[in-house]
């Protein structure tokens, strides 16, 4: 009975020290639990804060990229004239776009790892809805444990103490041991989470790190190149100002439309040794008339080139402060062009230059100047063509002259094919004399071939006749004999061509007959 007690007495205090060391690491692991949770927890806080710092970094960077575009296109409308700089923006412009590109990358896995630290929050809830459960079973293991001890007697507990130390002792270490291992694996477990997380945590800001770098040199490249472009926008300023300064001087106004005039005939090909003439003059009523330009047409006829067209309202419309200065600045311009035009159609160059010329043109230096005239006076043109004035730009001239120089070709062209013609009708007229002659020396050798053969025949039946005899009476000298003459059977080949016309005589009367043929 006593033994069966003490059996079980041990039982009870077996699974009371197994309730007690489930108790005790139970209480031991939450404990770590709880701390390898705060710091996840504290891992995912600062993942956040990391997250949210790269997304205001990022809208900052878009910010001041938008900044940036912005002044970078109000840069480029203002120094619209400068391609070189304006490429050069556009390269910056891709680079900035590069660079927005890698803040959206950068949002992107700032979103990931957002989601990463929502998946590792869910999973620390789990591990803590675990431990809650094994806390609770603890719980009631405990009060197990307390009810058991309660019902045994302090004497069984005395006598059984040593053998249930020693048991107790040894399931302890093989709950510990297992418990250990059991927590090796969920340490292993874990770190394997928050490994990728801190690797891409530690690549953001190593990315962040090599964007700021590069949007600093990209910053730093665009205060350079606007340096450079506001330095060469206040050179060009300055080119300006004295080229205006210098236009408003009439001589060196003067000086530049005729170079312009010069270029403009030189691109169409109007050379001036051949096609036209420079600062020709005319004596009139009103004084001298001195046009720019002379252009010889084909034919004899040209057309008078003035180029001396007024700028000077147009460039003050440019210096204007205000719009309305502007457009009344431009309206001058206009009526100094057609004040010009007028001046022009009464100088009367039909009646001062011979030959009388077809048009006089006026050319306006510049396709600013004459599209600023027609926009303000829309009738110039239509007005210009009515007084026999056509009104041109450099691109209308360079037109009129190839079209002039095209006119010039087909002269050349037409002197050329009359040239040739009078050579092939003196050819014809040469070579129907040449055949004359042969016609001549063909009837000379067919009178001397007939009368040769007419010698022939009288020497046959006249002489030889009686040399024969002296040879037969043996008065010729020992071995000499009188050669044989033969007649001449060939005559002259005559001229078939159609475009010989010999005369009828050429070759003798056709009715004689020709004694000298056998």
């Amino acid at each position: 009975m006593e033994s069966a007690l003490a059996t079980a007495v041990i039982a009870v205090l077996c699974a009371v020290v197994g309730f007690g060391a489930a108790f005790f690491f139970g209480r031991a692991r939450p404990v770590q639990d709880q701390r390898r949770v705060a710091e996840l927890e504290a891992q995912l806080v600062a993942s956040r804060e990391q997250a949210q710092r790269a997304g205001v970094q990022a809208a900052e960077q878009e910010k001041e990229a938008t900044t940036l575009r912005a002044q970078l296109m109000e840069a480029v409308q203002r120094s619209a004239s400068f391609e070189e700089r304006a490429r050069q923006a556009e390269e910056m412009r891709g680079t900035i776009r590069e660079r927005e590109l890698a803040i959206v990358k950068l949002g992107a896995e700032v979103s990931q790892l957002r989601e990463k630290g929502a998946e590792l929050a869910t999973r620390l809830e789990e591990e803590r809805q675990q431990s809650d459960e094994k806390l609770a079973l603890i719980e009631s293991a405990k009060q197990v444990m307390e009810n058991a001890f309660k019902s045994l007697s302090s004497e069984a507990l005395r006598q059984n103490n040593q053998s249930f130390l020693d048991l107790a002792k040894t399931s302890l270490n093989e709950f510990h041991q297992g418990a250990k291992g059991d927590l090796e694996k969920r340490q292993i477990a874990i770190d394997s989470l928050v490994a990728p997380v801190s690797a891409s945590l530690k690549s953001v800001d190593e990315k962040i790190l090599a964007l700021e770098k590069a949007r600093e040199s990209a910053y730093g490249e665009l205060r350079a190149q606007f340096a450079l472009m506001s330095e060469a926008q206040g050179l060009l300023r300055n080119e300006t100002s004295n080229l205006v300064r210098a236009l408003r001087q009439p001589h060196v106004r003067g000086r530049w439309g005729e170079v312009q005039l010069r270029r403009v005939v030189e691109l169409a090909g109007m050379l001036n040794h051949c096609d036209f003439a420079e600062q020709e003059t005319a004596e009139t009523e009103d004084g001298r008339v001195r046009p720019d330009l002379v252009v010889k047409l084909p034919g004899g006829r040209q057309i008078v080139v003035d180029a001396k067209a007024p700028v000077i309202a147009y460039m003050d419309a440019h210096d204007a402060l205000t719009e309305e200065d502007r457009r009344e600045k431009l309206r001058q311009h206009a009526q100094l062009v057609r004040g010009h035009l007028t001046s022009l159609s009464r100088k009367s160059y039909w009646e001062q230059f011979e030959p009388t010329p077809e048009v006089v043109v006026m050319f306006i230096p510049g396709e600013s100047f004459a599209a600023a005239a027609l926009e303000a006076d829309p009738e110039l043109m239509e007005f210009g063509f009515t007084n026999n004035v056509i009104v041109a730009s450099p691109t209308s001239l360079i037109a009129l002259l190839r079209a002039v120089a095209y006119g010039w070709r087909q002269e050349s062209i037409a002197d050329n094919a009359r040239e040739i013609s009078q050579l092939g009708q003196e050819l014809h007229k040469r070579l129907g004399d040449m055949a004359e002659h042969l016609a001549k020396v063909g009837t000379g050798l067919e009178g001397a071939t007939m009368n040769y053969n007419r010698a022939i025949a009288s020497l046959e039946s006249r002489v030889l006749v009686s040399a024969r005899k002296f040879r037969d009476l043996g008065a010729t000298s020992q071995g000499a004999e009188i050669v044989e003459l033969k007649l001449v059977e060939g005559t002259a080949r005559r001229l078939q061509a159609p475009e010989s016309k010999p005369s009828p005589d050429l070759f003798g009367d056709p009715s004689e007959p020709d004694s000298g043929k056998t």
